[in-house]
């Protein structure tokens, strides 16, 4: 079981589920941390979606508890968002939807994750980078404490992936919040996360991105793959490269589809 302390803002304990007599996580515990960014990763098929689906409580555990610090705030970025291409919705209409923020406070947020410049385009229009940076926007309205975001680099060229992981980096700096990631994409989310858990049925193995891409359970699910985030990691860490969190999108990003 997971410790508890003051920076804990959500912590699963020995959660567990099945679906038809088939095991999907088995005693699965972890603290997700204010100010840190979390990213779970795993094989097709590991329980990845459930466990986020538990943490949120859109669905019961066969066993085991989630808790929440009081009052926490969360926001949450699906993998895909499916809107009707018929629909006549702007961005600032979309981001707006089912709150009441005032225009100056929207215009704000997209801003913020330098989308501003897009805000009177049709939101079914836009490229995987504007989508998601829209989408992450939104989540960011009520303020959150807690970002959870799936996959939120699904449909984005590598350029455009990795202003993304350095823009939610920025975020978690400016805001304080905690961030849970869900990522297949070893090469680029290791290099932007401060705590890696891996996941398949149960937790495999977790820790620091440079422990667990040595780990001997990472290795086996993930093979070369690991030894080669593990080299971006390393590259990551020995040069420092200002590229501009947070503002608008590059020209190579606004054509990535």
């Amino acid at each position: 079981m997971p410790i508890r302390d003051e920076q804990s803002i959500l912590l699963g304990s020995d959660l567990s589920l099945s679906y038809n007599n088939s095991q999907v996580l088995d005693c699965v515990s972890l603290d997700i941390k204010r100010g840190h960014i979390t990213t779970l990763v795993g094989p097709n098929g590991s329980g990845k979606t459930s466990l986020i689906k538990i943490l949120l409580e859109m669905i019961k555990p066969d066993s085991g508890y989630v808790y929440r610090q009081s009052g926490i705030r969360i926001g949450y970025v699906p993998q895909f968002v499916k809107i009707d291409p018929t629909l006549p919705l702007t961005v600032q209409r979309f981001v707006s939807l089912g709150g009441r923020n005032p225009l100056n406070e929207i215009e704000k947020i997209l801003a913020e994750v330098g989308a501003n410049y897009i805000k009177d385009k049709p939101f079914q229009s836009l490229s995987g980078g504007e989508r998601r940076r829209v989408l992450l926007a939104r989540a960011l309205l009520n303020k959150p404490d807690l970002l959870v975001l799936d996959e939120p680099t699904a449909g984005v060229d590598v350029t455009g992936q990795i202003a993304l992981y350095r823009l939610i980096a920025d975020i978690r700096d400016r805001r304080g919040v905690g961030v849970l990631l869900v990522s297949h994409n070893l090469h680029l989310v290791m290099a932007a996360t401060d705590h890696v858990i891996c996941l398949n049925c149960h937790i495999c193995c977790e820790g620091r991105p440079e422990n667990i891409s040595r780990a001997p359970e990472f290795l086996e699910i993930f093979g070369r793959e690991a030894t080669d985030a593990l080299a971006l990691y390393a590259h990551h860490h020995d040069h420092n490269h200002d590229d501009g969190v947070g503002v608008p999108l590059s020209a190579h990003e606004k054509n990535a589809g």
